[in-house]
């Protein structure tokens, strides 16, 4: 939507415009290491054989397949992938004071027919060059994709916005 070098805008007036930050204009992301690749596909190969593990016994498993690599860039680079170990979290069932509990509302229904209940899912999908987020709403009764979209960030308008259009 921008455009350098306009003749009458100048692009710190068309950042303003569609309220933006100028630096975002000049960012360029770099692109991952091809060993944090390596490190991201064998993170999610051992993720997705046991989910329950956590940077301390990923890091175990990577340094016996031979690869130098310390817990925080483990963590960084699970972070980055958005996966964390699957285990029951302490106290996670005790509401915080204040927190509003809001009621289940499938509890008891029967779903018989299509459109009745949608839900939606954020999952990570590894590439050979990298990672992307696919965001999905699904019919719970026909078990179909109504819409899916796929982003390499997890900005609110890749979650949200014009997703059923």
């Amino acid at each position: 939507m921008i455009e350098r070098g306009h003749p009458q805008v100048s692009l710190s007036r068309q950042c303003e415009l569609l309220k933006l930050s100028r630096s975002s204009v000049y960012y360029v992301p770099h692109e991952q290491c091809q060993e944090d690749l390596d490190l991201m596909y064998m993170i999610d190969q051992q993720h997705l054989e046991t989910p329950y593990y956590g940077s301390r016994k990923i890091r175990v498993h990577l340094q016996r397949q031979g690869y130098r690599v310390n817990r925080k860039r483990v963590q960084r680079l699970m972070r980055t992938m958005g996966i964390q170990a699957v285990y029951p979290r302490p106290r996670a069932s005790i509401p915080a004071d204040g927190h509003k509990v809001y009621p289940y509302l499938l509890k008891g229904l029967g779903i018989d027919r299509p459109n009745q209940v949608w839900s939606t899912d954020i999952s990570y999908v590894p590439l050979a060059r990298g990672f992307m987020y696919l965001v999905a709403i699904i019919d719970w009764y026909s078990r179909k994709m109504l819409s899916w979209r796929v982003s390499n960030t997890m900005d609110t308008d890749f979650c949200g916005h014009g997703l059923l259009h």
